[in-house]
């Protein structure tokens, strides 16, 4: 099989590798779709996040769509929940198994991730797709799931207000989401004009430049972080009412995060940080985009195959896209 490694810094190579042996429990995925994601910038800019660095030549990828190759399951088309906890340890007894200390992530630390014709993974997290949904569209489906567990840590209802700051692919899925749920207005902003125009059209009732001076800042209810930059923070922080809350979903590329405390503590303001998704929200995801109350085509703005793997990333570096596809 072939299989793509980030050795270093900016360093990927294609390899060819022997086929991966499911172990007892697995099935054997021939991988049809990996979104990149800007986590998977990060180890390519910056040779890891945050503590979890680079310590050996690393297939990236978690955002994976494929195809059960033997086994009972054989043909079946299906979406990987990227994460396996341990399901021993307290934090996974205790039902937050999204933040198991031990957990295996495909594409992070030791875990080989999806840009690779072939991987291994737990049947338990081969989730079926069904066929209206497309395999580039099922590489949005982690996306859509972190964006949804967003949602529930916000305590979005029908009527909030909300702010997205950094409109990517899981911003502009917020702003789907809150659409769909009846909330505004929605406000959303970005760096990249290409961005708040995609914004817009999915439905935020303000979508500007997140360098405009905000003649017409409105106050909201809920705020989401989705850039990892510290401005985007304070620009949350400054939109919120007093009591509202603001969710950080962007990972910052130094490990840090600061906002005015000042304005923040007056306001007595929440501040809830959004970790992955959690197990029931992928099989949400796949409902949602199979029932058409989400846009995945609209995300898919460039897809390669995986030998082209150079001009994806180029891609993913320079944000020129909204979602980059690869097609192993």
């Amino acid at each position: 099989m072939k299989a793509l490694r980030l050795h270093a810094v900016g360093d990927l190579r294609l390899h060819e590798e022997r086929d991966p042996t499911p172990a007892p429990g697995e099935s054997l995925v021939r991988v049809t779709a990996v979104g990149l994601c800007g986590s998977d910038r990060h180890w390519f800019a910056d040779g890891g996040i945050g503590d979890a660095t680079l310590t050996r030549p690393l297939v990236l990828g978690h955002e994976i769509a494929g195809v059960v190759e033997a086994g009972p399951r054989r043909g079946e088309r299906v979406a990987l929940d990227p994460a396996d906890p341990c399901r021993r340890c307290e934090v996974c007894l205790g039902g937050r198994g999204h933040l198991c200390p031990d957990m295996r992530f495909a594409g992070h630390g030791e875990t080989d991730g999806g840009l690779r014709s072939l991987m291994a993974w737990p049947d338990h997290l081969l989730h079926p797709v069904p066929d209206a949904i497309a395999d580039a569209e099922a590489a949005l489906l982690e996306p859509l799931g972190i964006a949804l567990h967003a949602i529930d840590l916000a305590n979005v209802r029908p009527g909030t207000s909300a702010a997205v700051h950094g409109c990517g692919p899981i911003g502009l899925l917020l702003v789907q989401l809150l659409r769909g749920m009846g909330c505004g207005p929605i406000v959303a902003t970005d760096l990249l004009p290409h961005r708040v125009e995609a914004a817009r059209a999915a439905g935020a009732t303000h979508a500007r430049s997140a360098l405009d001076p905000r003649p017409d800042a409105v106050v909201v209810d809920v705020a989401f972080e989705v850039a990892g930059e510290d401005a985007a923070v304070a620009e949350a922080v400054r939109d919120v009412r007093p009591g509202g809350r603001v969710i950080l979903v962007g990972i910052p590329a130094d490990d840090r995060t600061s906002f005015p405390a000042s304005v923040a503590r007056r306001k007595g303001l929440a501040l809830l940080l959004c970790r992955r998704m959690t197990s029931a929200d992928l099989p949400r995801a796949i409902r949602m985009a199979a029932s058409g109350r989400v846009d995945l085509a609209s995300l898919v703005s460039e897809r390669h195959p995986l030998d082209a793997f150079q001009a994806a990333f180029e891609a993913l570096v320079e944000r020129r896209a909204l979602k980059i596809v690869v097609e192993p």
